[in-house]
């Protein structure tokens, strides 16, 4: 038995003709088809699906293109079946798209997406059925998807560009619901830079139009569980290559900027490592934001029935200027350039909520994140009419005084004081000064400030007004020396710093200064026996003995100081040899009084002759003087009898000495 099929849903203008009995039977025979099409098995549904009437399917297509066009409006809409044939519609949907094997191709178009996206804007649900429906249906969608943008593409490029309108608008709802389809669309920069191009050229409502589908698909790049933020910033930033400079001229990105809530979502909605390119994007678009950009009129169609008369106030009076009037209503139609199903009334609600303030208002919208006692308000709410009479206030009826209980009490710090309770000496009360001609020096003179004066001549007399920091030129650290840290009668001086007596630092540092390298860090360091006998000697261990050295390597002003305090020097010299070189000595006549012998090429260079009393000429001399060559025979003929004997000799003698003069 093949199932009956379902009649598709009239246009606007047959419904109007149509008296209320007869609606009603229309609706009824609505419910039962779509409650009938629900229960069938999922094998008989797709024979249904796919029979050669295809009635569910033209009934889904004109049920979602008139409900989209209604808005809401129409007497159709409001009784109780009408909400139970467009839940039934929704399920029946569902079923056809997401239960059968394959679906039908035109309930996959774009058009049909789009508009269902538009009758179910208010629903949670919706979000999770585009998902689901991409998943499943993602080629099929992106065909259609794929068509709708080179079409798009050739008529934005046109001489008119406004020939796209239509498609702009019914594209919308689908962006805002479908994040999936608002990436697919702006992939690539060819569609941004033909909304870009044709800006300028399109009407009012047509820009209107741009701003909302750019600011969408942009958008739909924060959405999803993998947002595409790069995407985002190259769009940003091709917009902004393609405006050139703030302030020149209106252009797209200054709509954007200054009509939408971008620059809010960038500093947001964008985190991790993004966050600050997102900021810096968004601090950089700041200045196109443009305070005289008018915002496109609205049709008049909208403009019925929004209640734009003068708004009372509160109490009743109509104390309202038309400015304030004006300017809430402009801030109404902003709101429902973006949103038209929603009513005045609502829209005047939610900016009372958020201060006015538009770019909150459409971010909640946009994100469906308003608070429970906004989002269970009435949607299609509109504002009273002009005509309509204020309702009569009774603020000013009177009343029986409220009982102490119920008034609210307040209360602070100076509650049932004195003064609270009146108990205070109206003596002691004065206006200023108690009195005015006492001075300070009078005040001090009274006898009972005996004491106070006394601490306060003390406390003057403890300053020093002369003093200063304390002297620290003859410290240890900075004279290099042994410092008497004794204090007088047996006490430690404070201005002086005493350095923490190390028992080992002697034997470390005679070590270190013979052979640094006994300090170094290694194994074959640690088994030598110079570091046994270390060891042995101060009782430390290997980590604390390289970490003397090269704690000392590091500190140059230590090393002088323990010089100057393990030298063995009394501080007390005779005579203080001359070390400067004196003509016609001989070099080792007096080497005890000048230094001894100062190297092996100290005589080069000098003009002093290696022979006896200088008789001699040089060795290092003119090569063609007689004085340098007998000298260098000299050389020559003794060199074998005096080998090195002569240096280890002198080398020897001043290690003897501890390499000090004297």
């Amino acid at each position: 038995m093949a199932a009956p099929s379902i009649a598709p849903y009239p246009p606007a203008t047959f419904r109007k003709q149509l008296v209320p009995e007869e609606w009603e039977a229309c609706l009824d025979a609505w419910i039962s088809l779509i409650e009938y099409y629900l229960r069938i098995s999922p094998q008989g549904f797709q024979a249904t699906l796919s029979s050669d009437n295809e009635s569910i399917t033209r009934f889904l297509l004109s049920y979602y293109r008139e409900t989209s066009q209604d808005h809401g409006n129409l007497r159709n809409q409001t009784t109780p079946k009408t909400h139970i044939l467009h839940k039934l519609a929704f399920l029946l949907t569902h079923r056809s798209l997401l239960e059968v094997k394959s679906a039908p191709k035109t309930l996959l178009n774009w058009t049909f997406v789009s508009d269902f996206s538009h009758a179910y804007s208010k629903s949670h649900s919706l979000e999770i059925f585009l998902d689901t429906l991409w998943q499943k249906r993602q080629t099929e969608i992106e065909i259609s998807l794929k068509e709708l943008k080179a079409s798009l593409l050739k008529r934005l490029e046109s001489v008119e560009p406004n020939t796209a309108e239509n498609d702009l608008k019914r594209l919308a709802p689908l962006l805002r619901a479908s994040h999936d389809a608002g990436v697919f669309l702006t992939a690539g920069s060819d569609l941004i830079d033909a909304l870009m191009a044709s800006y300028k050229a399109g009407s009012q409502t047509f820009r209107q139009r741009i701003v909302v589908v750019t600011y969408l698909g942009l958008i739909a790049c924060l959405k999803g569980e993998k947002p595409n933020h790069s995407m985002l910033f190259d769009h940003l930033y091709s917009l902004k290559a393609l405006a050139g400079k703030a302030g020149t001229d209106v252009t797209l990105l200054s709509d954007l900027v200054t009509n939408t809530p971008l620059l809010a979502k960038l500093n947001s909605s964008v985190t991790g490592k993004d966050a600050e390119r997102a900021r810096t994007l968004a601090a950089s678009l700041a200045p196109y934001r443009s305070a005289t950009l008018a915002r496109p009129r609205v049709a008049s169609r909208r403009r019925t029935g929004k209640g734009k008369g003068h708004a009372q106030d509160s109490f009743g009076h109509g104390a309202v200027s038309n400015e304030q009037h004006v300017h809430r209503m402009s801030l109404i139609t902003q709101v429902q350039d973006l949103f038209s199903d929603l009513g005045s009334g609502f829209i005047a609600r939610l900016l009372d909520e958020y201060s006015e303030s538009v770019e909150q208002v459409t971010a909640h919208l946009l994100d469906e994140s308003l608070p429970p006692h906004l989002s269970g308000l009435d949607r299609a709410a509109q504002l009273p009419p002009s005509n309509d009479q204020p309702p009569a206030s009774d603020h000013l009826a009177p009343r029986s005084t409220p009982p102490p209980s119920v008034v609210p009490q307040r209360r602070n710090v100076f509650d049932d004081d004195e003064f609270d309770r009146l108990e205070h000496d109206a003596s002691r009360l004065h206006i200023g000064r108690a009195n005015a001609t006492q001075t300070a020096d009078a005040m001090l003179s009274k006898g009972q400030t005996t004491e106070s004066k006394s601490a306060i001549l003390a406390a003057l007399a403890a300053f020093d007004s002369d003093d200063d920091e304390r002297d620290d030129t003859y410290d240890v650290d900075d004279v290099g020396g042994t410092v008497d840290t004794a204090a007088p009668d047996g006490e430690t001086s404070r201005d002086v710093r005493v350095d923490t007596e190390d028992p080992n630092e002697e034997s470390l540092f005679r070590a270190w200064k013979m052979d640094p390298s006994t300090f170094a860090r290694g194994a074959e360091t640690r088994k030598s026996p110079a570091r046994a006998a270390m060891k042995s000697e101060t009782g430390m261990t290997d980590e604390a003995i390289e970490g003397w050295g090269l704690m000392l390597a590091r500190d140059p002003k230590r090393i002088r100081r323990l010089e100057g305090k393990y030298s063995g020097f009394d501080g007390q010299q005779e005579a203080i040899g001359r070390t400067s070189y004196r003509a016609g000595e001989d070099d080792e006549s007096d080497g005890s009084e000048r230094g001894g012998f100062r190297g092996r090429g100290r005589g080069r260079g000098m003009g002093r002759a290696r022979g006896r009393g200088g008789r001699g000429g040089n060795v290092a001399g003119p090569t063609g003087e007689r004085g340098t060559q007998v000298s260098r025979q000299r050389k020559e003929a003794s060199k074998g009898s005096r080998a090195n004997h002569n240096r280890r000799d002198q080398r020897a003698r001043k290690i003897a000495r501890g390499g000090f003069p004297g």
